[in-house]
């Protein structure tokens, strides 16, 4: 049996006893699912690169890309260049364009490929803004780039327009000028301030039902244009209510990272489809489950994805906008990367017991591909960084 000395949240180190078995992901020959499932997916960083992690970028492009084309290989779609990726929080947007072009050259060397990529304000700071039509102009000239290097959109919340706006009537207004400026339905994206504060009071309302009003109207008037929308509120409720409102074709992509099995499983009239971060980390399990999902093995699909909830739920918990350290703590731990590193630093963003919490939950829902190696990789990390000694 494989043992591992781990920390508690009292600070006391004790033995801990592997007892998952590794998930196998479905063959590839047979993978069909009848939900649209797109992982929010990170950046791998060049941890040799000679640069500042905390005021520089330098990405790995052959392991970034290669975790690409290993959730298109487990039949999952990717949503490049968004908060998963670090996007406004240590991935500029020149980066961001060079990472959007190389994963679309790569999409294109496979027929199976589903992506879209963020377009956001990003490189327009709140405070430089002067108004609305800045806002606008931020969106369009990426909207542009992204759609002019092959890529279907996602538009992101703007934190210049939640610094600049003063009514939902001027989030109407930015969203009719650029949603009437694109070629392709885009994917809307509702980002909650759990995740990024700045965007607290979105659509130009406190109270997250009153948003809605305004973001169900602005998906009204342009229904032709928006295929879909992900929230990310973690709240079930909003999520099953705004669905079932959405106009005729488009869909719901749940961003829940909290309750996702049951809203994408549906209440037997609507259903959500996915656009997670959390499938970044779950990928073989997310895809096995929704095989038999497809299949009509509800019981399965509740069996496979049960134990990724509490996982999910420790990754995703508050500051939930650390979430993205998991995320890669967990595909340095199964080899997808050399290194513990990210963007700007933030593989310090979350503690020693967080993350010894993280290797059990992940054990336990079989998410360890390799678990010896994952021993020797944490072992080593806990000896340096917390003092535990292996």
């Amino acid at each position: 049996m494989t043992k591992i000395r781990l920390p508690d949240a009292n600070g006391t180190v004790t033995d801990y006893t592997l007892r998952g078995t590794p998930a196998a992901p479905p063959s590839s020959e047979a993978l069909r699912f009848n939900r649209r499932a797109i992982a929010a997916v990170h950046v791998v960083p060049q941890p040799l690169a000679a640069v500042d992690p905390w005021l520089e970028t330098a990405l790995d492009w052959d392991r970034t890309m290669a975790y690409r084309h290993y959730l298109w290989d487990l039949g999952l779609g990717v949503a490049e260049a968004m908060d998963t990726a670090q996007r406004g929080m240590g991935l500029d947007w020149p980066s961001a364009l060079e990472l959007i072009k190389r994963s679309v050259a790569e999409a294109r060397t496979r027929s199976d490929a589903q992506l879209f990529s963020g377009v956001g304000t990003d490189h327009l700071s709140p405070a430089d803004a002067s108004g609305l039509d800045d806002v606008v102009k931020a969106y369009m000239d990426q909207a542009e780039a992204v759609e002019a290097a092959g890529s279907r959109i996602i538009m992101m919340a703007s934190r210049a327009l939640a610094a600049n706006a003063t009514s939902p009537d001027d989030y109407a207004t930015v969203y009719d000028r650029v949603l009437g400026s694109v070629r392709e339905p885009v994917i809307l994206h509702w980002l909650g301030e759990m995740f990024d504060p700045a965007l607290e009071g979105y659509w130009g309302r406190g109270d997250h039902w009153q948003a809605m009003e305004v973001c169900l109207d602005v998906i009204a008037a342009h229904a032709d244009k928006v295929d879909g929308i992900k929230i990310s509120l973690l709240d079930k409720d909003k999520e099953v209510a705004m669905r079932a409102r959405l106009p005729e074709g488009v869909r719901m992509y749940t961003g829940d990272d909290f309750n996702y099995p049951e809203l994408i499983a549906g209440d037997g009239e609507t259903h959500s489809d996915a656009l997670l971060g959390i499938f970044d980390a779950i990928a073989p399990v997310a895809a096995a489950a929704l095989q038999s999902l497809a299949a009509g093995d509800r019981e399965e699909f509740d069996r496979l994805l049960a134990p990724t909830v509490p996982l999910s739920r420790h990754i995703f918990g508050a500051p939930t906008r650390f979430y993205k350290t998991g995320v890669v703590f967990l595909a340095w731990l199964n080899g997808h990367q050399p290194a513990f590193s990210m963007v700007g630093g933030q593989e310090s963003a979350r503690s020693a017991i967080h993350f010894a919490e993280l290797f059990r939950l992940a054990d336990q829902a079989g998410l360890l591909r390799e678990p010896d190696a994952a021993v020797r990789r944490f072992s080593a990390w806990l000896d340096v960084h917390a003092g535990v000694d292996p």
